[in-house]
């Protein structure tokens, strides 16, 4: 866990998910109680499946609830700036330089990470390459198993 100095960066969009996210599983959570006493009341709880169901169904609504807060706690909202330098938020165009391939990616918190949404972290090998560089530059990335090296092409606030 982290310690009392410890925070997480994280966007504005990250954060308001995560409050999203608590917000619905606060919602479901009394409708789970409710399914929960009912099970309860059928008898004999050694051989109730409903009630093991309901009583599991309720502890990983709860598990996800103290997950959530706990990301919510240490969250940082970092709020990128204007200037074209890679920073936590802003888009960046790449081009593979060993292929010659673009892609595009948002520089966002760990907990945010999404790579089908081209949504990569700042400690990933590729975010921590990119981080502080501008568009013009070239950087390598030290991966686990190779070295490749990209271009960095456009840094925007917003994907156009």
């Amino acid at each position: 866990m982290p310690g009392s100095h410890d925070f997480n960066p994280i966007t504005a969009a990250g954060y308001q998910d995560l409050q999203t996210k608590i917000a619905a599983l606060e919602a479901d959570r009394p409708e789970k109680i409710a399914i929960l006493a009912e099970a309860r009341a059928h008898g004999d709880l050694s051989e109730n499946a409903e009630y093991s169901a309901a009583k599991r169904d309720l502890r990983h609504l709860e598990s996800q609830l103290r997950f959530y807060t706990k990301q919510l706690q240490y969250a940082k909202v970092v709020a990128p700036s204007d200037s074209a330098v890679v920073e936590l938020g802003k888009w960046v165009t790449v081009t593979f330089l060993d292929d010659h391939e673009q892609a595009t990616y948002q520089l966002v918190g760990t907990q945010e990470a999404d790579l089908a949404a081209g949504k990569i972290t700042r400690v990933s090998p590729l975010g921590k390459a990119l981080l502080g560089h501008q568009p013009g530059d070239t950087v390598t990335i030290s991966a686990p198993h190779a070295s490749y090296q990209v271009q960095i092409n456009q840094v925007q606030l917003t994907l156009k």
